[in-house]
């Protein structure tokens, strides 16, 4: 019996990077949360210690850093991308990159209704994120992009229904047709290309999946993903396939009773714990190879 090592790589997370534009007296913020990783030809190092080969951890977040001065951060999928092609293009054990970044939202402070040139306080309904591989030189090399956000949080008091499912004698859930449906939704969607306007595309991608949540008269929160993920494809031919996941955030009619108070919906208790997870992937059916551009750094062990 011989015992090798398998897949394995290394890298650099959770690099949190903030870059001021002072170009002008208005300022400008853009605040990410960085994670690189490399692939390669590594093996003496984790058999024997061997380091000859190992771009050190600090040198991807020196270059992390470095970059949101030299190429700057005007999207953090175009980020992403200088970052991985930087790594795979010039250092030769390195076989392929991944980047993953979480973008944090500012939205600018109003003194006396106008807008402050330099004060910020935190904004945003989610997180946008993005994922980027590269892998090979020259020809050969190879780009896979995802976008998309996480802790979108999204409720809506009616226009959702839960029946017609099967029982046992362990059910005690009752079926219904007017429900409270909320979910904190983590999208990302798989690009067929690099020729994209991110900023444009991530706006209409959200759009898009808040309206089919709002406006789908809901029989389940299975199939308020699909439609989400359809409109999203029928939308954007550039997309491969949208891959959703949503807790669900359950509302249940609190008794009233023993105080002689009706309740029509009315008041609920919001149970955190625990919740159905609701999951799923809509693709094409002609949908380009995804290659390892699933294979995420975070949770290599999950």
């Amino acid at each position: 019996m011989a015992i090798i090592l398998g897949d394995n790589q290394y890298g650099k997370a959770e690099n949190r990077v903030v870059r001021i534009y002072r170009d002008t007296p208005r300022h400008e913020i853009k605040d990410v949360n960085v994670g690189t990783t490399l692939r390669g030809d590594f093996a003496a190092a984790y058999t024997v210690g061997d380091q000859a080969t190992v771009l050190p951890t600090d040198t991807q977040k020196q270059t992390a850093y470095a970059f949101a001065k030299e190429k700057g951060i005007e999207t953090i999928e175009r980020y992403g991308l200088e970052l991985a092609y930087h790594f795979v293009d010039n250092h030769e054990p390195v076989h392929g990159a991944r980047i993953e970044i979480e973008e944090y939202a500012w939205q600018r402070v109003s003194i006396n209704g106008t807008e402050h040139d330099h004060t910020w306080v935190r904004s945003g309904q989610e997180v946008r994120t993005a994922e980027i591989t590269v892998e090979g030189t020259g020809a050969q090399q190879q780009t896979w992009v995802i976008g998309g956000l996480k802790d979108l949080t999204i409720l809506k008091s009616t226009g959702s229904e839960f029946h017609g499912f099967p029982t046992d004698r362990y059910t005690v859930l009752q079926p219904t047709s007017d429900r409270v449906m909320a979910t904190s939704l983590v999208a990302k969607w798989r690009f067929c290309t690099t020729d994209i306007d991110w900023d444009s595309v991530y706006v209409g991608v959200k759009a898009l999946m808040v309206e089919q949540f709002a406006t789908l008269q809901s029989l389940a929160l299975q199939q308020t993903l699909y439609a989400m993920g359809a409109a999203v494809l029928e939308a954007y031919d550039t997309i491969a396939e949208i891959r959703l996941s949503a807790p669900n955030k359950h509302h249940f009619v609190y008794d009233l009773s023993p105080f002689g108070l009706d309740n029509p919906n009315e008041v609920f208790n919001a149970d955190d714990r625990p919740y159905g997870l609701i999951q799923a992937t809509v693709t094409r059916d002609d949908a380009p190879d995804a290659g390892p551009a699933w294979t995420m750094h975070r949770g290599w062990l999950g």
